[in-house]
């Protein structure tokens, strides 16, 4: 395998783990190479880490895989003319159209979600309906070309399912093994169904204050897109 270009496009208020972890399983396909980058090659601020010597993103010509990450810069980001010029122009012509957490909402605000199956972190689902998204339940959603991970930590089981679809189910879980990645949570509050409604009720009021926001901001992107030509709905 080789020139298998994967591109990780950050932005401010980026959620560093969405993007750190598929990069730590996917750099290590054979022939891969990865660039994360930013606009301008500006560095990127994450959740008190900076992340420098980036690409500019506006250099970086094509490539195979697009994979977006999500965070609370999202609503930002969807609304960044410049910024999803490049993220319109790189998805078009990548053969895998790949998100973690929100950066489908980032993906979906493309026009190259509608009418297709994708997923988000659990509190922002409802966010993709305004671009015509089928929201769909799983830690990986993929239909066709189109491989959505879940909230924040299903980047990994993104990933592998990607070096999967990349370079076989044998290098996949030669990595798995190797990265030692066998998760046994302490407690059994990953989701909604799962954690005690106390704790349920605490994450979805500390969340509340970004709702709105993201919620206008979804429905902009939207609509920018029925402007344009590109009917989201």
């Amino acid at each position: 395998m080789s020139d298998l270009v994967i591109v990780f496009p950050l932005y401010p208020g980026v959620t560093h783990l969405d993007f750190t972890g598929p990069q730590q399983v996917l750099c290590r396909v054979p022939g891969a190479k990865i660039i994360v980058a930013s606009m301008g090659g500006a560095d990127i601020e994450a959740d008190g880490l900076t992340f420098t010597n980036l690409a500019d993103l506006a250099t970086v010509e094509a490539c195979d895989v697009i994979c977006v990450p999500g965070g609370f810069g999202t609503s930002a980001a969807m609304l960044d003319e410049a910024f999803m010029s490049h993220i319109k122009r790189l998805a078009g012509g990548a053969k895998y159209l790949t998100s973690v957490c929100t950066g489908s909402l980032i993906l979906a605000a493309t026009g190259l979600l509608k009418g297709k199956r994708a997923t988000c972190h659990w509190a922002w689902k409802d966010q993709l309906k305004p671009f015509g998204v089928i929201v769909t339940e799983g830690r990986v959603v993929r239909d066709g070309n189109i491989i959505t991970g879940g909230g924040v930590t299903a980047g990994l089981d993104f990933a592998f399912t990607m070096v999967a679809e990349l370079a076989g189910d044998a290098l996949a879980q030669s990595l798995q093994l190797g990265l030692e990645y066998s998760p046994a949570p302490p407690f059994n509050s990953g989701t909604p169904d799962t954690a005690p409604p106390e704790i349920l009720a605490a994450v979805t009021a500390m969340m509340a204050g970004a709702m709105g926001d993201r919620q206008g901001a979804a429905e902009e992107a939207a609509r920018r897109l029925q402007s344009n030509g590109l009917n989201a709905t």
